[in-house]
């Protein structure tokens, strides 16, 4: 944190905050604390593991850094700076970040490939600098209060010396209902925010100034090349990209899912490892939803150290602990094998590396094919589409045959796409489930889809599909997938490296024509083609998508039934006034009866409620009922009761 001039701020109050965050950094605690300025980190040590003590400070301790990440071209950064005269004191990469500042000021980040949040504060400008990576591989948190800047990796350090910031954002929440997570800038409080990917923020004299950074580069701007061309280059920028990822003093290993793009990686690893690459894999008892037999054929195929996980049904307690451990409402089922691959990677390796961002950067979801393929569907006139969307679908009872093909034939390209990956629009299709209190204390100015459409219309792309992947970028990469990966990674104090988001290996396949992503129907083209070059096994490849999935439907159903109803329906839930208690029975009914699958909208429900219960409640931060406009939540006090399920 940081105040202004006369402020003092003590490292008690500091340490308060590294103590929310143990589990990201277990290994070593450092604190700088002078005047107003207190600056403190929580290490999960990984390079240079006797000698990387944080916060480091330049040669005459003017400039001080704590950084959460990993640099990867620290080496080369180093011996520039040493050849400009910078003396180091130790050989961890977070040294380079103070003495690269003195060189290039804020534009420092430029240099910088990996992922980082970064709080760096030069006491001759009187000036903290705040940094995160380009695409959000790491999160950081900021607010005001009582004069001063507040941050952290986690939302619960800022928590933890301001309790009173614990006011809900109903336009945070908003957000959740539509989309499952809350986007940068929001969180679930209102005085809290997320500092975007690919920003950094300034605080001097009391003022704050973010700006950006880095963007994707324009999209498909390459020249034509023949396909061995394109493929050629794949191969060498990837396998560059996971090379530097192997740089580590501890266990290194990969979570292999059975999917394109962690066997890529994996493969490419094990070409450039001398001794065998420890894998990870989780799968289910439900073989709808397992894909370790495809994790089991990569493993064999490169002659990996395996590990495998069943995940039972038996998710009570693991659920009960992440609601408590997450500070906003994650609705993202996939977290809980993510989080038991983690803890299992955990007891063989401190770093592991994923294939996650494969789907965004080359069209992999099935939603993009859907979306190419309804384009016809945007035949009706602007102003005749937005009448029937407000005064005729409204009216048309629920399971009217043609009600939801004439709804997405109302919608534009874009809008149609943001529709389906859409939960509960509270604003749109889904109004009637939501109760008029929220809505109005939502405010009629609060539309989560506005900042999508702006990603979507201002994309640096001419043609549709990568404005969509563009669009994902900059959401649900950021704010769904990544935040997944960093929260249930650190929860288990495991460092999880990305090499497909390697920002040069994005701005090459951004610039990449689009046809080499999605080539006569075929998703992932040129990514499936290197797959074969490595030799991963034609059955894998060619195989539906399933990804992380879970079982949701037959849990809901049979095991999770009772505790689900229990949960869902008591009065305490029902009270906390952002449903009608008619249309959340209504729903319940219809999935448990087997009518419709309600299963996804449901558990988005859930986990709202056990982090009312698990995290607010638990912890103290009470704001229980819906309020005005002005103030979000009600502030009242509840009575701090168990979790359950």
């Amino acid at each position: 944190m940081v105040g202004v001039r006369g402020d003092s701020i003590d490292a008690e109050t500091v340490h308060r905050m590294c103590q929310t965050i143990v589990h990201r950094g277990p290994d070593d605690e450092g604190i700088y604390a002078e005047g107003a300025v207190g600056l403190g980190m929580r290490r999960l040590s990984i390079i240079d593991l006797s000698g990387g003590h944080q916060p480091i400070h330049n040669e005459d301790r003017t400039v001080w850094v704590v950084f959460n990440g990993e640099i990867y071209n620290f080496p080369e950064l180093r011996e520039e700076l040493e050849s400009r005269g910078h003396r180091f004191y130790t050989h961890s990469d977070t040294e380079v970040i103070v003495h690269l500042y003195e060189e290039m000021g804020a534009d420092f980040v430029r240099k910088l490939r990996g992922m980082f949040a970064i709080a760096l504060y030069d006491r001759k400008r009187e000036c903290l600098l705040l940094a995160r990576d380009r695409l959000g591989k790491k999160p950081l948190h900021y607010a005001l209060s009582n004069g001063r800047i507040l941050f952290g990796s986690e939302i619960k350090t800022i928590l933890a010396v301001a309790p009173e910031l614990a006011e809900i954002s109903n336009e945070g929440l908003l957000q959740y209902f539509y989309f499952g997570y809350i986007n940068d800038p929001l969180t679930a409080f209102r005085k809290i925010h997320k500092l975007p990917p690919g920003h950094i923020l300034e605080y001097a004299g009391g003022k704050i100034d973010v700006r950006q950074y880095w963007d994707v580069p324009p999209m498909g701007g390459q020249p034509a090349g023949s396909e061995d061309e394109f493929l050629q280059s794949l191969e060498q920028q990837l396998s560059e990209a996971v090379r530097v990822r192997l740089i580590s003093d501890v266990p290194l290993g990969a979570l292999l899912s059975g999917g394109v793009d962690s066997s890529i990686v994996v493969a490419l690893m094990a070409r450039a490892s001398s001794t065998p690459v420890k894998t990870f894999s989780i799968g289910f008892r439900n073989e709808t939803f397992d894909e370790t037999k495809y994790a089991r054929m990569v493993a064999e195929k490169y002659g990996t150290d395996h590990h495998e996980l069943v995940v039972d049904s038996d998710i009570e307690q693991t659920l009960d602990f992440l609601s408590g451990t997450l500070e906003e409402p994650f609705g993202d089922s996939s977290m809980l094998p993510t989080f038991h691959v983690c803890r299992m990677a955990r007891k063989h390796v401190t770093v592991a590396l994923s294939g996650d961002g494969g789907d965004e950067l080359f069209a992999g979801y099935d939603r993009y094919a859907i979306a190419m393929s309804r384009r016809e569907l945007s035949w009706m006139p602007q102003g005749v589409a937005t009448f029937y969307r407000q005064h005729v679908h409204p009216h048309i009872p629920s399971g009217t045959y043609g009600r939801n093909r004439a709804w997405n034939a109302s919608l534009s390209t874009r809008d149609r796409y943001l529709d389906d990956v859409s939960y509960l629009p509270a604003l749109h299709r889904e109004r009637s489930i939501f109760s008029r209190e929220f809505l109005e204390a939502a405010g009629p100015q609060a539309n989560p889809l506005e900042q999508f459409r702006s990603y979507y219309d201002h994309a640096p792309a001419n043609d549709t599909l990568s404005r969509l992947m563009y669009l994902d970028v900059k959401t649900y990469l950021a704010g769904d997938i990544l935040t997944k990966v960093d929260r249930m990674s650190m929860a288990t104090s495991l460092e999880v490296r990305v090499p497909m988001l390697d920002h040069l290996f994005v701005e090459w396949v951004a610039s990449m024509p689009v046809e080499w992503k999605f080539r006569n129907g075929t998703r992932k083209y040129l990514l499936k083609k290197l797959a074969e070059r490595l030799g991963i096994p034609s059955e894998l490849l060619h195989r539906r998508k399933q990804g992380f999935q879970l079982p949701l439907v037959d849990w809901m159903r049979n095991e999770l039934k009772e505790q689900f109803l229990a949960l869902l329906l008591e009065p305490k839930t029902l009270q906390r006034g952002y449903f009608r208690p008619e249309a959340l029975r209504s729903l319940v009914k219809e999935h448990v009866t087997g009518r419709r699958n309600r299963s996804g909208v449901l558990w988005r429900m859930l986990i709202l409620e056990l982090w009312h219960r698990n995290f607010l409640e638990a912890k103290g931060y009470t704001r229980a009922s819906i309020g005005h406009e002005s103030n979000g939540i009600q502030k009242h006090r509840t009575d701090r009761l168990p979790a359950m399920l």
